[in-house]
């Protein structure tokens, strides 16, 4: 996932992540804005993803983008 192009296209990837996981708040995003880092620890803690798990899927939603 190349953070930059996910901080650029913050508010479409964001997008992309509540179509993927639901569960995740509009607090949480706020507390993300494009941080890859955030973003693998949200899912580590509240989906129990592995950090290579979060990294393959968050690639294969930032290919579109």
């Amino acid at each position: 996932m190349n953070a930059d192009i996910i901080k650029g296209k913050w508010k479409e990837f964001k997008g992309k992540l509540k179509e993927k996981w639901g569960d995740i708040t509009d607090d949480e995003l706020l507390q993300i804005e494009g941080n890859s880092d955030k973003i693998y620890g949200v899912l580590q803690q509240r989906y129990g993803l592995g950090r290579d798990e979060a990294k393959k899927t968050l690639d294969e939603l930032s290919k579109d983008l």
